[in-house]
């Protein structure tokens, strides 16, 4: 099944070598053999790994009775959201960001309510209770955490959104919503509809 948007590694042929470059790289390598230890040890700490691509495809009938409105599911675990529009002929996969712990997490079966371009991010109760200096609003803008689209979702305060923060992406890095680069939300905002179904596993 044709899969949109994942990235594959192109084997790039090496360069030829002279003669005096492959003399150099052989007396050079007892000193990097030496080197080596040191280096490892000063390896920097290990962060939260990324999932980009550690991904499968998926058959929308395990999780969906019809097509009729498209449907996406979001794999936590996977950190991905698949989207299969109607007739399911143009399924595509995105990297995405999730919540960060259990305690923001929700799981189950919703719907999309409301599409936003440009959308205004205003700050969860929650969120104002853990940090009271947050703004109490952003405008659209480079500096809006939702990016520069939001699909909201029939959960209060969850949606799918865009970013202004791509080193989220891949990671458990959200209070509860599901973010995605902004071009690839963009592109996601024009295929799926409002009553489009969501479901979160």
């Amino acid at each position: 099944m044709l899969v949109n948007n994942i990235v594959k590694a192109v084997p790039m042929t090496p360069p030829l070598l002279s003669r005096r470059a492959l003399l150099g790289a052989a007396l050079a390598a007892p000193a990097l053999a030496l080197a080596a230890p040191a280096l490892a040890q000063e390896a920097p700490p290990a962060q939260a790994p990324r999932n980009l691509m550690g991904f499968r495809t998926l058959d929308w009938r395990d999780h969906f009775a019809s097509l009729d409105r498209g449907a996406l599911l979001s794999d936590l675990n996977a950190r991905v959201l698949h989207f299969w529009p109607r007739g399911g002929q143009d399924y595509r996969v995105y990297p995405s960001s999730v919540p960060m712990s259990e305690e923001f997490t929700r799981r189950g079966a919703t719907e999309i309510t409301l599409k936003r371009r440009n959308p205004v991010w205003i700050p969860t109760p929650t969120m104002l209770a853990t940090n009271p200096d947050l703004p109490a609003r952003v405008e659209a803008g480079p500096q809006n955490p939702m990016g520069t689209r939001a699909l909201n979702l029939g959960w209060p305060y969850y949606r799918i959104h865009g970013t202004d923060n791509e080193a989220k992406i891949g990671r458990l890095a959200s209070n509860g919503c599901i973010g995605l680069f902004n071009h690839h939300v963009e592109e996601l905002f024009e295929l799926v509809e409002v009553g489009t179904p969501v479901l979160v596993v």
